[in-house]
């Protein structure tokens, strides 16, 4: 599962459609839409870092159920708009948003690296080590300031990967 992992900042209108329902395919096209009009401000690609960032903001396991809210909320957490197994997609409305924000804002690269340390990722795809731990902490800035800017501008986040 260490495909490649984006959050999209989004706005009202956005996040209304993309809660609309309509099932999975309805989903991949708002998605898709979504994607489409990538305004960099508003996006925060983690590429395959987003596995290791997940499990050191929880527990070390690669769930959407597991660690502390909200810390835990930053990638896989929120509301679940996808049923099958081939694709992620996770909803953050713009409390949470502002929770993780507020979460993330004051840990640094020294906890990061502390907490990768001590946890056991389980079923981890990736090769553990200092090459991984430093690529992982290449993005974890960028998720902050992500996190900071949209629950600045009252956005709800949607985090996508696919498997």
């Amino acid at each position: 599962m260490a495909c490649l992992g984006v959050l999209f900042a989004l706005t009202p209108e956005q996040s209304a459609r993309l809660l609309a329902g309509g099932g999975d395919e309805r989903v991949r096209e708002v998605v898709g839409e979504i994607e489409e009009a990538w305004d960099l401000p508003w996006v925060c690609e983690l590429d395959k870092a987003w596995d290791a960032l997940h499990r050191c903001l929880t527990d070390g396991r690669l769930h959407d159920d597991n660690g502390h809210v909200p810390l835990s909320h930053a990638i896989l957490g929120g509301q679940p708009l996808h049923e099958g197994e081939d694709y992620v997609v996770c909803y953050l409305d713009p409390g949470q948003v502002r929770a993780v924000a507020e979460a993330l804002a004051p840990l640094d690269g020294a906890w990061l690296r502390r907490r990768y340390a001590e946890l056991e990722f389980e079923d981890y795809d990736g090769e553990r080590g200092e090459q991984d731990l430093d690529y992982t902490q290449a993005f974890f800035p960028d998720l902050r300031e992500f996190y900071r800017m949209a629950a600045a501008e009252g956005l709800a986040v949607v985090f996508t990967v696919d498997q």
